[in-house]
């Protein structure tokens, strides 16, 4: 009799996400291991709306590695506000009462809740066709590259170990020569504690040495150094920064799919219900590699209609707007990434923007993607580094919803949207309906933790039971029985 262990963390389990089994138990061993083993690809169909617009469509199928779908969270104001509160007007207010001035309504697409601690957040979506191409071509191991707490690197080597693949990673940091030297380590914290505790093989480069070459080039000479090890060559599967390639980005089709079948759910309610048809204004997310941000670009672009037929839930309405927040780089160079993944997703737009080789032109397509997304400047003091309003606003928000951003991708672009996006023209977006897509990332908060003590110890106390009610409470610090 199959055994099946069940965690959950604090969230309703949908009833579609529940594989039962048939009322017979004559299943087979082999039957059983279809459904359970993550190495197994399944094949794959592009949405309704996608067909026939994005052409190259995967060939190896996908596997099924994520807890899907993700919640899609309304948020609930709390009263009670008390750490690092803006000053408007005489008035102290929080993040979400700034909002409620506004009569704005908060959501948030939890992404971050797609597959626990190892694979938590967005870049799970992207592994799921990106680690079946690898399968199908019959690699042994998997090199990619990412900062020092890459929240990719450390999806990668969790999902690769899961298949039966050796992960091998390129973290870029600071201290690559002192490492080499010995004079330091690169340690345990956040991130780095998985990608050790799967035993991937880790090298180092500098800033300037990934800046200067390129992450490809990095990537495709580990790749070499594999495949001519002396003792033990490899057939490693090459997966770029990000997992942002014209596989990897399918995942957020996929992802946009999602969320208009639970939009098209929402919908059927307030229809029984005879409530007013629900929908968002705004969708807002961060981009750092680009094929999350071109993957929820053109995803709700087609399923909204812009090139036919769309999705039912959209019947009938409008597109949201959709705002990309860049965590380093500047927008031009999103739009350019942006343009070239459509482009090698085969996106195909009508004849008029057909170039000779009857394919479509890269300014028709880079056209096309300014008109979906508006791309922001949020990298503030730069990629993976947190200024102190940064950090205030990820604490802020975390004691007001009880949901925890990242430093690097969601604090970054939450803050930058509430704070300066919104607040250039703050009445165009009043009452409106503000989706938040949060990539998850939280294990980054580790290396943040000295930066964040004196804010916890202003929201967190610690007292001491003095449980025998002999010790007195001089100073408030104890909490005495008896």
């Amino acid at each position: 009799m199959p055994f099946l262990f069940c965690y959950t963390n604090s969230y309703v389990i949908p009833p579609t996400l529940i594989r039962r089994f048939p009322p017979t138990v004559s299943r087979s061993a082999s039957s059983l291991a279809m459904t359970f083993r993550p190495d197994v690809s399944h094949p794959y169909h592009p949405p309704r709306w996608a067909e026939g617009k994005l052409t190259n469509v995967p060939k190896h199928g996908r596997l099924h590695l994520a807890n899907l779908p993700t919640p899609l969270h309304a948020i609930v104001s709390s009263a009670k506000r008390s750490l690092s509160q803006t000053e408007r007007d005489g008035e102290t207010i929080g993040i979400l009462d700034r909002l409620n001035q506004l009569d704005i309504h908060l959501f948030i697409k939890r992404d971050d809740a797609t597959g626990g601690a190892e694979l938590g957040g967005n870049k799970v979506r992207k592994l799921e066709f990106l680690l079946a191409e690898a399968l199908a071509k019959g690699c042994d191991s998997v090199v990619t590259i990412g900062g020092e707490q890459s929240n990719h690197c450390r999806a990668t080597a969790a999902a690769s170990r899961m298949v039966g693949l050796s992960p091998h990673l390129i973290l870029r940091t600071h201290r690559a020569e002192a490492i080499r030297d010995k004079k330091d380590d690169i340690g345990w914290t956040g991130n780095i504690l998985f990608d050790r505790m799967v035993g991937s093989t880790i090298y180092t480069c500098t800033p300037g040495e990934y800046g200067r070459l390129g992450s490809q080039t990095l990537v495709e000479g580990i790749c070499n150094y594999l495949q001519r090890h002396e003792t033990s060559p490899k057939n490693p599967y090459l997966i770029p920064v990000g997992g942002s390639n014209d596989v990897g980005s399918w995942g957020y089709i996929n992802a946009v799919d999602e969320l208009m079948n639970q939009l098209a759910s929402i919908k059927s309610d307030n229809a029984a219900k005879s409530e007013e048809a629900f929908d968002f204004d705004h969708v807002v997310f961060a981009t750092g590699s680009g094929g999350t941000a071109t993957g929820i670009a053109l995803g709700m672009s087609l399923a909204y209609g812009s090139l036919g037929d769309g999705h039912v839930a959209a019947e009938g309405r409008s597109a949201p707007k959709l705002h990309a927040v860049g965590v380093c780089d500047n927008p031009e160079y999103f739009y350019k990434t942006m343009t070239r993944l459509a482009q090698d997703m085969g996106l195909t737009l009508p004849s008029f923007a057909e170039n000779d080789n009857n394919t479509t032109t890269s300014t028709a397509v880079e056209q096309f993607i300014r008109d979906s997304v508006t791309v922001h400047h949020g990298k503030g003091r730069g990629y993976a580094m947190s200024t102190d309003r940064e950090l205030d606003f990820i604490t802020q928000f975390s004691l007001e919803t009880g949901i925890v951003l990242d430093p690097v991708y969601s604090g970054k672009a939450l803050y930058h949207f509430v704070t300066d996006v919104l607040e250039k023209d703050p009445e165009s977006y009043r009452g409106s309906n503000i989706l938040f897509w949060h990539t998850g990332g939280a294990l980054g908060m580790y290396e943040k933790g000295d930066d964040l003590l004196g804010r916890l110890e202003g929201m967190s106390s610690v007292k001491r039971i003095d449980a025998y009610g002999t010790k007195g409470d001089s100073d408030g610090s104890m909490v005495v029985f008896g």
